[in-house]
């Protein structure tokens, strides 16, 4: 019986020939994102006297969520995750400035390789999954267990085969996809499964596409979303690593739990309303819904991509003059970039605010939040109640390019209708 990819995966870290669905195993992990848990880790590691992770240059540890810190408690814990770092020996640590927002970073440096099983201390570690790696979050008890002894126990999903076909139209993107499919599916019809993306239209999509879509897996349940390494995937990395990798795809005869087939050709601009994913509704029925402020960043929609589609939509134009647009770009490199191109320019001639690469207003922290009775619509990744501040505000999740048209308009819109 052929395997799928997830169990390719868990069998090689397990050192086992082959793994079957259900089975539980022992797995050596490939990389450990700790981001801003590492404050916690230092704490429990010199209450209990461990002096030293697993391996240092298996660890990664960076801030993104409160950046940069907006209080002295924040502030606190920020020089207890230097002190992590530095006492730990941690080979790689991405500071304030010198990163950003940890799933387009990790990528970026070249730590997130096909083939590979990560854990991180985020739930959208399944992020990792565009890049043909077995990427999932896990919570503070396991990542104390993970960082000192470098392995940790899974079951083996079953795996769902996703078929997406067609061609998408201008204007949608990956993020349509992941929204439509939360919308038809439910937010838990993969709970605990791998999702394998496939077909036609995953190959003809941009890799930015993808990255969102396998971001979103596990707001439909996902434990991996993952996608076959291809030459989009190996353009990416080049110059990124110099490691080795061996790329996994499911075999021909691997059996999946179940099949979907989805064709893209006719799917319109979605958008997740308040105050659940997979509440959604075509963006252009929703016309009559006025916002009072736009975001455009975060693991979701935060890349290069993102913010030049939104660019060539405001090109020599202003936002409404009621709605704020908050733009943080996902990375250092992705501001450079957006910077060099010209595309921050373009955000700001439109009135664009720009931010510090972090979440942002998607974690309802600091910076952008709403107020009750406000409404945002955001390229992140969760609407629910109270996400971005008041509990009486609400958020509606749509792709970068809906974000950007309405900006424009001041009300929802299909960014098709300009």
């Amino acid at each position: 019986m052929g395997k799928t990819m997830a169990e390719k995966i868990l069998a090689r870290a397990a050192g086992l020939q082959a793994v079957s669905p259900g089975q539980y195993v022992t797995a050596r992990l490939d990389l450990l994102m700790v981001g801003d848990f590492s404050a916690e880790i230092y704490d429990a590691f010199r209450d209990i006297g461990i002096s030293s992770v697993w391996d240092p240059s298996k660890v990664v540890a960076l801030v993104d969520h409160e950046v940069p810190a907006p209080n002295v408690k924040v502030a606190e814990q920020d020089k207890k995750r230097r002190a992590f770092a530095r006492e730990f020996g941690i080979a790689h640590w991405y500071d304030v400035g010198r990163g950003g927002i940890c799933h387009q970073v990790l990528p970026e440096h070249g730590h997130v390789l096909p083939g590979s099983l990560i854990v991180g201390c985020d739930s959208h570690t399944t992020s990792y999954g565009a890049f043909n790696a077995a990427g999932t979050g896990i919570q503070v008890p396991e990542v104390y267990w993970a960082a000192a002894k470098g392995e940790l126990w899974f079951q083996v999903p079953e795996t769902i085969r996703f078929e997406i076909t067609g061609t998408l139209a201008p204007m949608v993107m990956g993020k349509d996809v992941i929204l439509q499919i939360a919308g038809a599916y439910g937010t838990d019809f993969a709970l605990y499964k791998s999702i394998e993306f496939v077909g036609e239209a995953v190959k003809e999509m941009s890799l930015s596409g993808r990255w969102a879509i396998a971001n979103m897996g596990v707001e439909v349940g996902a434990k991996f979303a993952l996608f076959e390494c291809d030459e989009k995937t190996l353009e990416f990395l080049r110059g990124r690593t110099r490691e080795s990798f061996i790329p996994v795809e499911s075999d021909n005869d691997a059996e999946f739990e179940s099949r979907y087939c989805m064709d893209v050709s006719d799917l319109q601009p979605q958008v997740a309303c308040p105050h659940d994913v997979e509440n959604v509704q075509d963006a252009r029925g929703l016309s009559d819904i006025s916002i009072n402020q736009a975001f455009l960043g975060s693991c979701t929609g935060g890349r290069l991509e993102d913010l030049a589609i939104a660019a060539d939509i405001l090109r020599g134009k202003k936002i409404a003059p009621h709605v704020r647009l908050i733009v943080m770009p996902a990375s250092q490199e992705v501001y450079r970039d957006a910077l060099s191109s010209g595309v921050l320019q373009t955000l700001v001639e439109a009135d664009a605010s720009i931010g510090p690469c972090s979440c942002g207003p998607c974690v309802g922290y600091h910076s952008g939040l709403l107020a009750a009775g406000e409404r945002c619509i955001s390229s992140s990744n969760r609407n629910f109640k109270g996400r971005m501040g008041s509990p009486d505000s609400e958020v509606y999740l749509a792709s970068p390019a809906t974000v950007a048209a309405s900006a424009l308009t001041g009300h929802i819109t299909d960014p098709r209708l300009l």
